[in-house]
């Protein structure tokens, strides 16, 4: 009961592990749309998007948010990820939406408070970043 009170850790590798693939998986989930080209023609009527990149930043934005959804899901180039949530997230909350994030825009900016999280920490130990570039013995 002490440590559940205490300030260390609880199960901080497996819960890391459960919170980057729940992350992983509704990126993955939201980026699928650009397969849904009725779904993108959607996006495209929206007043933001009647410009010259409007194509290019919906097609983008939703690549971005399905790769980035992949790679957390392997836990691989993590913070790469990362930044690419922040920077899709961020675009959403603040020039799509009103940046009003303690309420109308409150869900792609908990989606960069996540990205924040694993950029800060890493992906933890159970993830292909974990193997891929740990550290090499010197002998």
């Amino acid at each position: 009961m002490n440590k559940f009170f205490s300030a260390s850790p609880l199960w901080e590798q497996a819960g890391l592990l459960l919170i980057r693939v729940t992350l992983g998986v509704f990126l993955v989930y939201h980026g699928w749309e650009i397969f849904n080209e009725a779904k993108m023609n959607e996006y495209l009527l929206w007043d933001n998007f009647n410009n010259a990149n409007g194509k290019l930043l919906v097609y983008a934005g939703k690549g971005a948010e399905l790769v980035a959804g992949i790679l957390f899901v392997l836990g691989l180039f993590t913070r790469l990820a990362s930044l690419f949530t922040i920077g899709t997230m961020c675009y959403i909350a603040f020039f799509l939406g009103n940046g009003i994030i303690w309420n109308n825009d409150q869900h792609p900016f908990l989606f960069v408070l996540l990205a924040l999280v694993f950029f800060f920490t890493g992906p933890g130990r159970y993830s292909l970043d974990h193997y891929v570039f740990k550290p090499k013995s010197r002998y």
